[in-house]
């Protein structure tokens, strides 16, 4: 691994998708852990916008004793939602991702 000059990383394993089986040095944050969402910009072919993939953070495994995280891998989330906001017991539940949409409206 390369010298990051005291910035801390960790080797994250990625599941399901295009980065799927590969392992990808990911910064952690003060407290160790790397970030809950992880966006990957891949760049169109054609010259358009880029595909962004999302990868969530889910606990690799749990201790026997305590139940505490072993470690941390990422996901594929195909939807792509916008995550990370808080949620209080008294907001209001997210929004479908369909919601706008009308019955038989393709999106494009």
């Amino acid at each position: 691994m390369a010298d990051t000059g005291g910035v801390k990383s960790e080797d994250t394993p990625f599941e399901g998708g295009p980065m799927d089986g590969r392992v990808l040095p990911v910064l952690v944050g003060p407290t160790g852990t790397p970030p809950k969402t992880y966006r990957i910009p891949v760049p169109d072919a054609a010259g358009g916008p880029p595909t962004v993939l999302v990868y969530r953070r889910v606990p690799r495994g749990h201790s026997k004793r305590l139940g505490l995280p072993k470690g941390w891998k990422y996901e594929f989330d195909p939807e792509g939602r916008r995550g990370g906001r808080r949620r209080w017991p008294w907001s209001r539940p997210a929004p479908p991702a369909d919601a706008g949409r009308k019955p038989g409206d393709t999106g494009g």
